[in-house]
């Protein structure tokens, strides 16, 4: 598989809150600093969970009408059929394509199935429910809100590119999320930006302490900042890369 990532690279991943992941993109200048990641109407439903790191199983959905051909849940067995085919743990992305959203995309029952069979999380442009039940699970999900039925549950396509948050998810893209919202990670640079994270977290570490000691003063600041700068700079003068 190309660029394929080993257990341990993932693991490092995890490692970092989504912030700090999006500012090592940056350094590699592999795309503008405003690309990338999706806006506020997605959000962490249980923010006290820890970072989400996998690649993506996407899916359409709607609710709105009764599917005319097809059991409303019959998407959902392709998809875990499909896990498969993705080059690590699965994170579920639906765009949902009513609009607005009119019932859940996600449940207690469909989550649990989800994590059963190696997901480790799930997004959707729409809506969740049973909230509390898949708290519980503690199996991060990501959505624009709640509504507290099903409707006419449909899932018409699976595998295939979908818009959530503002940007558009491809299947197997490498995706991470917390509390702070979801970002794609190139999938060439994320071994990479694996490896530096720690020194990154280091150089903005150096600023943080000076902050936080009594009595601080501006040189104090001022000379902590140089040092952060110029160790961010040097990291950003091995990975950079022109911009395609």
């Amino acid at each position: 598989m190309e660029h394929a990532l080993t257990p341990q690279v993932l693991d490092k991943l995890r490692s970092f809150d989504t912030p700090t992941v999006c500012n090592l993109i940056e350094l590699f200048q592999v795309r503008p600093d405003n690309t990338g990641y999706m806006d506020a109407r997605i959000r962490a439903c249980f923010p006290e969970l820890p970072p989400m790191v996998g690649f993506a199983a996407t899916a359409t959905f709607r609710a709105a009408a009764p599917a005319q051909h097809a059991d409303g849940y019959s998407g959902m067995e392709e998809q875990l059929e499909r896990f498969a085919e993705l080059s690590g743990p699965p994170v579920v992305v639906f765009q949902d394509l009513d609009d607005p959203p009119v019932a859940a995309t996600f449940g207690e029952i469909m989550c649990t199935a989800y994590q059963a069979f190696g997901a480790v999380g799930l997004i959707t442009s729409g809506a969740g429910r049973d909230l509390e039940q898949v708290r519980a699970l503690r199996f991060p999900v990501f959505t624009s809100g709640a509504i507290c039925s099903h409707g006419y549950n449909l899932i018409p396509q699976v595998h295939v590119p979908v818009r959530v948050g503002g940007i558009t998810i491809y299947p197997d893209d490498l995706l991470h999320g917390d509390l702070n919202g979801v970002t794609t990670i190139p999938r060439p640079i994320a071994a990479e930006l694996a490896d530096i994270g720690d020194e990154f977290v280091a150089a903005e570490k150096l600023v943080l302490d000076v902050l936080h000691t009594p009595g601080v003063s501006l040189k104090q600041l001022q000379e902590a900042r140089a040092e952060q700068r110029a160790r961010i700079q040097e990291l950003r003068r091995r990975v950079g890369r022109p911009r395609g």
